[in-house]
């Protein structure tokens, strides 16, 4: 059985490489227009088995339950690694040989996206990366069996994915997808959007808080 994880951080302290363009309040908002536009594509996607959220964060429970998705509740959150792998860790447990991680922050995702990655048949052990837009980071990743190898989201987090899959003998398969690989961190990320177009969510967000005009003048 193959499960999606969509992990969610409390948005409190979201997004603050975006400080210089939005409030901490818009940043909040941000986050959930995303993670929206995120679960619009996922209600498109027959691949998985099931939707898994982790999170502490009790609007997100409500939202997910909402949607029909399986929550797993955390007692606290030290980070997105620790969050992802004690989740892929109860999955396998539950009977499911493949989780694929999906970032809530991808406002240009596609259910069709989802079921690309998730048709293509891994051998077990076996991992599978579609990198950031940048090139270094990790936006989604596959792994069977769910727990294969530590998870190392952060810098360079494709390079460190590859070093720990390289430790238990499997080559990681890399796989692009331009939607995937934009998520919005930085005034650049939001330029980025506003030229592609799509995540109707996101860009009405952005739209009501005048971020787009704003953007000029980050960027003078």
């Amino acid at each position: 059985m193959k499960a999606l994880l969509i992990p969610i951080k409390d948005p409190t302290n979201a997004k603050t490489r975006l400080a210089d363009l939005l409030s901490a309040e818009e940043r909040r908002r941000l986050a959930w227009a995303m993670f929206e536009d995120v679960s619009r594509a996922v209600a498109a996607a027959r691949k998985p088995d099931r939707v898994v959220m982790v999170t502490s964060f009790a609007p997100a429970v409500d939202r997910a339950r909402e949607l029909g998705w399986d929550v797993l509740i955390e007692e606290s959150q030290v980070s997105e690694s620790a969050s992802v792998d004690w989740a892929s860790r109860i999955l396998s447990e539950r009977g499911f040989d493949t989780v694929m991680r999906l970032p809530a922050d991808l406002p240009l995702v596609r259910g069709a996206d989802i079921d690309e990655l998730l048709s293509i048949e891994l051998e077990s052990p076996g991992a599978l990366l579609v990198p950031s837009r940048e090139g270094t980071g990790t936006n989604a990743i596959i792994r069977t069996p769910p727990y294969l190898f530590p998870s190392r989201f952060g810098p360079d987090s494709r390079a460190l994915h590859q070093q720990e899959a390289a430790r238990v003998g499997v080559e990681c398969m890399i796989v692009n997808n331009p939607r995937i690989a934009l998520d919005i961190d930085e005034p650049a990320d939001v330029a980025h959007l506003l030229e592609e177009g799509g995540g109707a969510q996101t860009v009405a967000a952005l739209s009501e808080m005048r971020a787009f005009e704003r953007l000029q003048d980050v960027r003078r």
